[in-house]
């Protein structure tokens, strides 16, 4: 894989992040995205050693806090 596929992959996977903040707490909603957010971090965790086993190249923390809002796609400001 090349680095423009793994930034359309964490792109992907951050643009569907799951959102409880947007429900009421304490409301069946929230902590059914609670569950699914958790979800998300362990996929978006074996997915990152998966594209890390594809190319020893791959900066995995990095590729990690793009998709967390950190940093922009090449490690720097948003």
């Amino acid at each position: 894989m090349s680095k423009k596929h793994f930034i359309a992959l964490a792109e992907m996977i951050r643009y569907n992040k799951p959102n409880p903040e947007n429900t009421q707490a304490g409301s069946p909603a929230r902590d059914y995205l609670n569950g699914r957010l958790a979800e998300w971090e362990i996929l978006t965790e074996k997915l990152a050693d998966f594209c890390a086993l594809q190319n020893h190249n791959f900066k995995r923390d990095r590729w990690i806090s793009y998709i967390k809002g950190e940093c922009g796609p090449n490690g720097g400001a948003r």
